[in-house]
C-alpha cells in the first residue's frame, strides 16, 4: 500500500522539527522599570518597580558589500604601501619634481606669513601685559583679549610647526 503523496516522509519531518528547534528566537522583551532611587532601568525581565514592556521596533540590518580579495602585485613596495591599480596615469619624474617644487614654494610662502604673523601677535601680547585699549574699561575684557591673544599665539606657532614638517616631507 502507497502512502498518499501529500504525507511528508518521517525523515524530513523530524529534519525540519530539529532545524527550527536549534534557531535562537532575534526577540526578546524590554522592560523600563524604577529603581528605588526612581532612575530609570531597562531590563529583560520585569524585576522591580513600575515595570511596564516597551514596544521596540524590530531593528533592520543590511549585510556590508562583499570587497574583492585583495591581490598583491608583484612590484609590491616592501614599506606597505599600495602600488597603483591598473591603468592609473602615472606621472613623469620632471613632472613630480616640478610640483613637489611648486607644493615647497606654496608652503614657505604660507610659512614666511604665517611667521609675520607671530610677531605681531606676541609685539601686541607684550609677554602676558599687552597695552588695555578704549573699550576695556571692564578688567574682563581686557583678560579674554589677553587670553584671545594667547589661544592665537599657541595656535600659529602649531600652524608654523606643521607647516615645517610638511615642508620636510617634500622629496628633493
Amino acid at each position: 500500500m502507497n502512502p498518499p503523496r501529500y504525507a511528508f516522509p518521517a525523515r524530513t519531518l523530524c529534519c525540519a522539527v530539529l532545524a527550527l528547534s536549534l534557531v535562537a528566537p532575534a526577540w526578546a522583551q524590554v522592560y523600563r522599570c524604577e529603581s528605588d532611587t526612581g532612575v530609570p532601568i531597562y531590563q529583560g525581565t520585569p524585576n522591580g518597580r513600575n515595570c511596564r514592556p516597551l514596544d521596540l521596533a524590530p531593528l533592520t540590518t543590511i549585510p556590508a558589500p562583499k570587497l574583492p580579495a585583495a591581490r598583491s602585485p608583484a612590484g609590491a613596495a616592501p614599506n606597505g604601501a599600495r602600488a597603483a591599480p591598473e591603468g592609473f596615469p602615472k606621472v613623469d619624474a620632471a613632472t613630480q619634481r616640478a610640483r613637489d617644487g611648486d607644493r615647497r614654494r606654496i608652503l614657505e610662502d604660507e610659512l614666511r606669513k604665517e611667521e609675520s604673523r607671530l610677531g605681531e601677535l606676541k609685539q601686541e601680547y607684550k609677554g602676558g601685559e599687552p597695552d588695555r585699549v578704549g573699550g576695556e574699561r571692564n578688567y574682563q575684557k581686557y583678560l579674554d583679549r589677553v587670553q584671545r591673544l594667547k589661544d592665537d599665539i599657541d595656535r600659529s606657532e602649531g600652524n608654523i610647526a606643521s607647516l615645517r614638517r610638511e615642508i620636510d616631507a617634500i622629496k628633493e
